[in-house]
């Protein structure tokens, strides 16, 4: 990896790979989401000499922007403070890095790509994003019309930077087309290529799953020494491991499966090496009465706001006692019930609207969100990411306990006491839900889950009838059974391996396309139901 002021010989493709430590795992870029501290979170759960296992991308940042606007560039990349590496690239915290720009015109891109290249292992283009945004601006996936342009881009970069160049790209209609898109990238000079096995049009509802056959087509048909990264379908860590040797591939790329658990390359620490794990390590990882387990909510929101006390507010974050576990003291518990009930009473001598009174027992102190802390807000760029980061991990949690999303809704960026306000909220549930458990011998937990699929069992009850028509069988003839453990449109049984108890990390399920359909979240155009129609109608007469 590359130092500051020590130029070496730049290295292309495997070589390149090979010289960064040939990292397994890769953070995927994210707008916004995947900045230096999560970069740094993401690492912590990895034991120390296999950091380097483990590839950074950074936010898409906006080559025009970038490239144009002093003050854009010191808020999205923190790579120097008085001539001295800072956060971004930072030799000796935040390497392998590679920095990902949109664009759509050569020589700005370049000119923003200059920027970054003394910080960083590589640069990226993203040809990958398929949201409305990208379509406006012209980049991202809305490029790939453009095969002519796509290859300037990264020709550019590789004739003129002192750093490889990567690129980011999603499948097209066919393995075949797909493949002379990945030739045209590899041959304008790319070093790695990283394939998202999604076509543009696969977003939101359609988001569905990601085609890995496609990745593995490309690694048969494209040179031995192609360093390719494969992006899709990672919800949970033995996922990892199943991409590789199905794709072929050299690294997976996650996006939402990190962000729904940032210890999601670290596998389970309990089953590697118990004997070497730290007491706090051993308090964060749960295991429930089924064997299966993960990390607790807890201990990644005390990580990440340590990160952010050290790296973006410079000063010692709060001593904390150990994470609750039963059998543990459970004073503070108590004192934090009557907290809540001191605050419920005091705001309602005060008067407040009952519904400013909703669910206060037991919470904690809301954090001011005032227009005044709003504009004296720090400007660090890993505190803009707070909230959104939070929302995502706590998902699960906060579907239940609505008055921590009211806490998340109300937060201000940079304010760490609110934080630290959020955190002892999340704890006290937590403790809550695993005494409960504890008590139940985890009954109450089961009961839950079977409650869960019930209910998504009657939400996407169309889809047994959709499966019937491919069929052209009833809905009776299928079974709920086979529709669910056969029907590749059914997201139950992957509802059923993922499923934790809310307090653990664990993805975020969506409905696959046609129980999007049959749940009215989505429909058909006019056109299609016209044709679902006539060959409903075609199979009945044959």
């Amino acid at each position: 990896m590359d130092t500051l002021g020590v130029s070496k010989k730049k290295l292309h493709g495997r070589a390149f790979y090979e010289s960064i430590g040939c990292p397994k795992y890769v953070v995927a870029p994210m707008v916004d989401q995947s900045e230096f501290a999560w970069r740094m979170l993401t690492r912590s759960y990895m034991e120390p000499e296999k950091a380097s296992s483990v590839l950074g991308y950074t936010p898409m940042l906006h080559a025009r922007l970038f490239s144009q606007d002093a003050k854009y560039r010191a808020s999205h990349f923190q790579c120097l403070r008085e001539d001295k590496p800072w956060l971004d690239g930072n030799p000796k915290l935040d390497r392998p890095l590679i920095v990902q720009f949109c664009a759509n015109d050569p020589e700005i891109l370049l000119e923003a790509a200059k920027h970054v290249a003394p910080y960083c292992d590589a640069v990226d283009l993203n040809f990958g994003c398929p949201q409305g945004i990208a379509k406006r601006g012209h980049y991202g996936s809305f490029l790939q019309e453009d095969q002519d342009l796509i290859h300037r881009l990264v020709k550019i970069l590789h004739e003129n930077l002192d750093v490889p160049v990567t690129a980011k790209i999603r499948i097209l209609e066919t393995k075949e087309k797909t493949l002379d898109y990945a030739k045209n990238v590899l041959s304008a000079g790319a070093s790695i290529l990283t394939v998202h096995g999604r076509r543009r049009e696969q977003k939101g509802h359609l988001t569905g799953l990601a085609d890995w056959d496609y990745i593995r087509y490309l690694r048969d048909n494209l040179p031995a020494d192609t360093v390719i990264f494969a992006n899709g379908n990672i919800l949970q860590h033995e996922n990892l491991e199943d991409c590789l040797r199905i794709t072929g591939a050299d690294g997976v790329m996650s996006a939402e499966g990190n962000l729904s658990d940032p210890a999601i390359f670290a596998g389970i620490p309990l089953l590697d090496n118990p004997d070497k794990l730290s007491p706090e390590m051993k308090r964060e990882y749960w295991v429930g009465v089924d064997g299966r387990g993960g990390f607790r909510l807890d201990g990644i929101l005390r990580r990440y706001f340590d990160l952010l006390y050290r790296y973006a507010a410079e000063k010692p974050a709060p001593e904390r006692r150990p994470l609750f576990v039963p059998g543990d003291d459970e004073a503070w518990i108590s004192a934090f019930e009557q907290d809540a009930l001191a605050q419920a009473q005091a705001a309602e001598e005060e008067g407040e609207p009952a519904r400013k009174k909703r669910k206060v027992a037991p919470t904690a102190p809301m954090s001011p969100g005032s227009a005044k802390a709003a504009k004296n807000a720090p400007t660090n760029p890993n505190f803009a990411a707070v909230q959104t980061h939070l929302f995502h991990l706590l998902r699960h949690l906060v579907s239940r306990h609505t008055d921590i999303r009211d806490m998340l809704a109300r937060c201000v960026r940079g304010d760490l006491d609110g934080y630290e306000r959020i955190l002892t909220a999340v704890e006290y549930k937590i403790a809550k839900g695993m005494l409960e458990y504890e008590k139940t011998k985890g009954k109450s937990w089961g009961e839950e889950v079977e409650k869960h699929i019930a209910s998504k069992r009657a939400a996407f009850s169309g889809v047994d009838k959709l499966a019937a028509s491919d069929e052209n069988k009833t809905g009776e003839e299928i079974g709920v059974e086979e529709t669910e453990e056969d029907n590749p449109d059914s997201s139950i049984p992957t509802i059923r391996k993922c499923i934790r108890p809310w307090w653990i990390a664990q993805p975020i399920i969506r409905p696959l396309p046609k129980e999007a359909l049959a749940k009215g979240s989505i429909a058909l155009s006019k056109k299609k139901t016209k044709t679902q129609t006539q060959e409903v109608e075609k199979s009945k007469g044959a």
